[in-house]
């Protein structure tokens, strides 16, 4: 199989071009930016839905909006206990690696 050189180098700066990370001026979200939005949610639901229970428990909210903050809660808290598992799991295979 005869490759020429050419084509190779063509094939490489475009490999280099798609291999190459966005800048977050270019419109692309980093990684960063990602967990710290995700985290600012996950707070804020755990805000809401504690402010929903506290306000239901004076009785100042109906109970099936106290039922829907804690299912969005709920729904929070299993995610981020999701996201943790895969996180410690990429971590652990990262350490198996051989070097």
């Amino acid at each position: 199989m005869d490759i020429k050189a050419t084509l190779a180098s063509q094939l490489y700066s475009q490999a280099q071009l798609a291999a190459k990370p966005v800048a977050p001026e270019e419109g692309g979200k980093t990684a960063a930016a990602a967990f710290e939005a995700a985290g600012a949610d996950f707070m804020e639901t755990l805000r809401a839905g504690e402010e929903t229970v506290q306000a239901g428990l004076v009785g100042r909210a109906d109970p099936q909006a106290v039922v829907e903050a804690l299912a969005a809660t709920e729904f929070a808290v299993q995610t981020a206990v999701a996201v943790r598992d895969k996180v410690v799991e990429a971590y652990q295979e990262i350490l198996r690696m051989p070097v």
